[in-house]
């Protein structure tokens, strides 16, 4: 297994620029996740890395070995796509064991490898079956599968669970967190989704228009968010934010009822962003905002708010009591749980 080094990649499409320089680390046998909007470049930084997009400039590295301009079956990497692209006429051995009779391996070694990658995924009892006999997550397994035998240095999932449902989303999770576990092998992982990025990650890099905004530790980031956009695209449900006035070291919150909040020393006076997330604020009473709707899920329930300056504030709660919409209700925040943020530049005030 290697790890692998991006130095000042770029990616061009004729005159625009699309990567722009991206310097990351991923360790050997570490699980990392491309995180972010559509279209930041998640997907065409996994490609690149993969040999399916040429890199502009800069250079890749997995292992010791420079791989910018290295043929894709050389690089020692095995992607696994959205799409399943499994053969219907092939069984599930013959699917996963495909690539290894395409390069001449002989039968008892491939047999042994399918076997193997068929134990690890509890595919076992459905080897002699085509895919249309599968299920999806089945299926994603089956794929999955197929990227094992091949013993690559580097796993490479772009948007994997993407086509299936809730509840095999949640399966193939657990399932694939589980693989990294008992296989140990590097894995790279293209997500949009946030909670596939915190519940899988050992590292997360987020993403921004061709950019590493922040990379760190799942909880890292959520709990130390360098910029605005860090804070409001890690966590479910995501943070609110306030327009605040601070002023002598204290920030005056209007979208909080005009409560005033501790500000760190870095706040100067004047317009500053205030984040809060869901789980930090507390209904309280008063009438400075309009409960819009409630949704009780059993254990938690989301209140959705407006405040008089319009403002959309959801707060999460951890019991069965719900205010009726209409209602008027005010708020508080949990002590130290708001950030604050630079009001022109997004960037954190610590």
């Amino acid at each position: 297994m290697s790890g692998v080094t991006l130095n000042k990649v770029i990616k061009k499409y004729g005159e625009t620029q699309v990567i722009h320089g991206v310097d990351l680390q991923i360790d050997d046998g570490e699980f990392c996740v491309f995180v972010g909007p559509s279209g930041c470049g998640k997907s065409t930084l996994l490609r690149m890395i993969a040999g399916l997009e040429e890199t502009t400039d800069g250079r890749i590295q997995i292992g010791a070995r420079d791989v910018t301009q290295t043929d894709p079956a050389e690089r020692g990497v095995a992607m696994v796509f959205q799409t399943y692209a499994l053969y219907p006429h092939m069984t599930v051995e013959e699917n996963m064991g495909f690539g290894l009779k395409m390069n001449g391996h002989p039968k008892a070694e491939i047999k042994a490898k399918v076997d193997e990658a068929a134990r690890v995924l509890k595919l076992g009892e459905y080897l002699k079956r085509k895919p249309k006999a599968l299920s999806g997550g089945q299926r994603q397994r089956v794929a999955i599968g197929r990227a094992i035998v091949r013993g690559p240095e580097v796993f490479l999932f772009d948007e994997p669970l993407s086509n299936l449902d809730a509840e095999l989303r949640v399966e193939m999770r657990v399932e694939i967190a589980r693989l990294h576990n008992e296989i140990g092998a590097t894995m790279i992982y293209v997500t949009h989704d946030q909670v596939e990025a915190m519940t899988l990650a050992d590292k997360i890099v987020v993403l921004r228009g061709g950019r590493i905004e922040q990379v760190g530790r799942p909880l890292d980031l959520y709990n130390n968010p360098d910029n605005q956009f860090v804070a409001g695209f890690i966590g479910s449900p995501a943070m609110n934010f306030f327009s605040g006035s601070a002023a002598g070291g204290k920030v005056t919150v209007p979208g909080l009822g005009g409560l005033v909040l501790d500000a760190p020393a870095s706040v100067g006076d004047g317009a500053v962003t205030v984040g809060v997330r869901p789980q930090s604020l507390r209904l309280a009473e008063g009438e400075s905002h309009k409960v819009d709707l409630s949704e009780q899920l059993g254990g938690v329930a989301y209140h959705y708010l407006v405040a008089g300056d319009d403002t959309r504030i959801t707060v999460e709660a951890h019991d069965q009591s719900a205010p009726a919409p209409g209602a008027r209700v005010g708020l508080s925040v949990a002590e130290g749980a708001a950030l604050f943020f630079d009001a022109g530049n997004g960037q954190r005030l610590r």
